[in-house]
């Protein structure tokens, strides 16, 4: 059983910080501009998601084992209101600083860890459960950064995946990579 917690929690900061880089990635191609764009008065920005997701973590990530991830001075439906003057770079300097919080509290933990029992909102979840809901909650808002990015870039959008067209190209580098003897 130490071993398979082990191994999940290896595979949950990869992924982590997989869905972190692609946002990172995806918000760098985008114009001060177009960090701001709403697509209509009810969607949420790119500038909104940041501010959101920082929030969220902020307030999941801090004391993480030993209090409520809800905590009582977050305001979450003030995450998705900007005040005026904000700036991309404030907005960037709280992710950052909130995703900081997630792989510390994560770098922390240990293979015995994942069966401990803590509160959001005060509703028990073991260390695995909270991971898992961060984790799904996490890749739906970065798909959304995704897909915003993409739609405001169009032509000009540089993938963060496999470019379209290329997929055999793709794979057979892979199966090239892995039938490369050893050195």
């Amino acid at each position: 059983m130490p071993e398979i917690a082990a191994h999940y929690l290896e595979e949950v900061d990869r992924q982590l910080r997989g869905h972190k880089r692609m946002a990172d990635q995806a918000i760098a191609q985008l114009s001060e501009e177009q960090f701001f764009v709403a697509l209509d008065p009810e969607a949420n920005s790119v500038a909104i998601l940041v501010k959101h997701i920082a929030g969220n973590l902020h307030s999941r990530y801090t004391d993480f084992l030993t209090s409520d991830g809800e905590k009582p001075d977050r305001h979450r439906d003030q995450e998705f209101e900007l005040p005026p003057g904000i700036t991309r770079s404030a907005l960037m300097q709280s992710w950052e600083q909130s995703w900081q919080l997630l792989f510390s509290a994560l770098t922390a933990l240990r293979p015995e860890d994942t069966m401990r029992t803590l509160t959001i909102r005060s509703e028990p979840h073991t260390v695995v459960q909270a991971l898992n809901r961060s984790l799904a909650h996490l890749a739906q808002h970065i798909g959304q950064i995704v897909f915003l990015a993409k739609h405001l870039r169009s032509a000009e959008w540089q993938t963060l995946s496999i470019p379209r067209g290329k997929t055999d190209e793709f794979n057979a580098r892979m199966a090239a990579k892995q039938h490369k003897p050893s050195a």
